[in-house]
């Protein structure tokens, strides 16, 4: 028989939104996460259509509890316990600040690493695929 309610912080970490119990247990502590628009202590309990945000800096996701469990899932299984329904300005303020870090790279931060590499490439690629033609042609022999 499935359980009317869970604990956050053990559900948190059960559909994988952090790492460790702990991680879970301090975010609830720090103010970090909010059921219904409610800050939360981490015995808060949960129930089926609830609506869970999670501030991880610089973004704050929202998921709507779709079941409960308090044993760590595999990733495959996560969406049937959880919808992700973070809205999209807040996903791409996420896209934002992975760009920045290439833009704004800090003095004394060192050489991009290969995947950063790989990330800005992909970036170059699709500002410049976006149907920019920057082939201009200025020699005028038509005449």
């Amino acid at each position: 028989m499935a359980k009317a309610e869970e604990r956050i912080d053990k559900w948190m970490w059960a559909t994988r939104i952090f790492k460790t119990r702990t991680i879970s247990t301090e975010a609830c502590k720090k103010g970090r996460v909010m059921v219904n628009d409610a800050e939360v202590k981490p015995s808060r309990l949960i129930k089926v259509d609830d609506i869970v945000k999670v501030r991880k800096p610089p973004v704050t996701y929202s998921f709507r509890v779709k079941a409960l469990t308090e044993n760590r899932l595999g990733a495959k299984l996560v969406p049937d316990y959880l919808e992700n329904i973070t809205p999209q300005s807040e996903l791409d303020l996420l896209e934002v600040v992975k760009i920045s870090g290439f833009v704004d790279r800090r003095k004394g931060m060192g050489r991009p690493t290969k995947r950063e590499g790989r990330e800005l490439s992909r970036f170059k690629e699709d500002v410049y695929d976006d149907g920019w033609d920057f082939d201009f042609d200025f020699d005028d022999s038509d005449d």
